[in-house]
């Protein structure tokens, strides 16, 4: 639960702006093959998987590269939710999953926070 509480934080950002890029990348292949697939639960990859001997270079090499990416920051999005755990244990245990919310508690509670927690979050870019 406590690696989930930063890793939704971090993960809807990630989708967002890989989810454009394979949008851009992929629009043929989506408006073509895909047109009246209900988006969600990954039934929009179940399509482009189903394509794949039509789908270009261009779109394979997007959808590729961002599974690399968000496998990338889903681990370290698990490295800082690991290196804060007993922080979010000890500032966040009542606070619910989601939105931000750990990350934005453990910043309300950066004075008390632990100096690995304040590092991991800075290596894995949750905080500047």
């Amino acid at each position: 639960m406590v690696v989930g509480a930063l890793l939704v934080a971090g993960r809807a950002r990630a989708q967002e702006s890989l989810g454009d890029k394979v949008k851009k990348a992929c629009n043929k292949e989506l408006s073509t093959f895909c047109k009246g697939v209900v988006p969600g639960e990954g039934r929009i990859l179940a399509c482009l998987y189903a394509f794949e001997d039509k789908v270009s270079d261009a779109c394979e090499y997007a959808v590729y590269d961002a599974a690399s990416q968000l496998e990338q920051a889903a681990t370290a999005l698990k490295f800082a939710a690991s290196q804060c755990n007993d922080d979010l244990q000890k500032f966040c245990a009542n606070v619910k999953p989601g939105e931000g919310r750990a990350l934005a508690c453990l910043n309300k509670n950066e004075k008390s926070v632990s100096q690995t927690c304040k590092d991991a979050l800075k290596q894995t870019g949750l905080k500047k």
